[in-house]
C-alpha cells in the first residue's frame, strides 16, 4: 500500500501547482451567495431588523439591529475578502456564525431539503404533503394558464426552505478554513510570499 501512495504522489506531484484552484473554485462559488444576501439585507435594512426581532413573524433575536447589522456586515465584507482571497480563514469564521444562526433560527424547523422532493432521502412530512399541492397547483395551471409558457425556465417546485443550503456553505466554507485561499490565486498567498522575502540588502 505504502508503494502505491509513494507512486501515486510522484505522479501527482507536478499538479502541486494547481493546489490553490479548489480554494479559488469554492470562493467564486460562495461570492455571489453572500453578496446578494448581504445586499439585499442592506437595501431592506429596516425591514431585516424588524424580522431579526420580531418574536411572532421574525426570528426573535435579541438586539435585532445589532445582529442585523453584524450579519449584513459579515456577508458583504466577506464577499469582497472571498472575491480577493484576502485573510480568507478569518473570514469564514463570522460567516460560519451566520450559517449556524440561519440553519437554527430559520431553516431547521423545515428539516433538510431547501428543495422539497417527496422522493428524496430526508423527506419530512412537510416534504411528503408538498406532493399533492405541487399536483394540484400543475392541474389548475394547465387548465387555466398557458402552462409551455410558464414552465419554458424550469419545473415548478415548491421551496421547503430547509437547512441544506447553508450546511452545504458551512461545509464549503469550513474546507476553506482549512485549505486557505490557495496558492498563486489569492491576495494571502501572495502577502505571505511577500512577508517571508528576505530583506535586500
Amino acid at each position: 500500500m505504502r508503494g502505491i501512495d509513494a507512486w501515486l504522489s510522484r505522479q501527482l506531484t507536478p499538479l502541486r501547482h494547481l493546489d490553490g484552484l479548489p480554494s479559488l473554485a469554492l470562493r467564486l462559488y460562495l461570492v455571489p451567495v453572500f453578496w446578494m444576501a448581504g445586499s439585499t439585507k442592506f437595501l431592506n435594512f429596516q425591514d431585516t431588523v424588524q424580522w431579526f426581532g420580531d418574536v411572532d413573524h421574525g426570528l426573535g433575536l435579541p438586539l435585532p439591529w445589532l445582529m442585523a447589522a453584524l450579519a449584513t456586515a459579515a456577508e458583504l465584507a466577506g464577499a469582497l475578502l472571498l472575491a480577493a482571497g484576502l485573510a480568507t480563514r478569518w473570514i469564514c469564521l463570522p460567516l460560519l456564525v451566520t450559517m449556524a444562526v440561519a440553519a437554527i433560527t430559520v431553516h431547521l424547523d423545515n428539516g433538510w431539503q431547501a428543495i422539497a422532493d417527496p422522493g428524496a432521502p430526508f423527506a419530512n412530512a412537510q416534504v411528503l404533503a408538498s406532493a399533492e399541492r405541487l399536483d394540484r397547483a400543475r392541474e389548475l395551471l394547465q387548465a387555466h394558464g398557458n402552462y409551455d409558457w410558464l414552465t419554458a425556465s424550469g419545473s415548478f417546485v415548491i421551496l421547503n426552505n430547509g437547512i441544506e443550503f447553508a450546511v452545504t456553505y458551512a461545509v464549503m466554507l469550513l474546507a476553506l478554513v482549512v485549505l486557505g485561499g490557495g496558492r498563486y490565486v489569492s491576495l494571502d498567498w501572495w502577502l505571505a510570499r511577500w512577508l517571508r522575502r528576505p530583506p535586500s540588502v
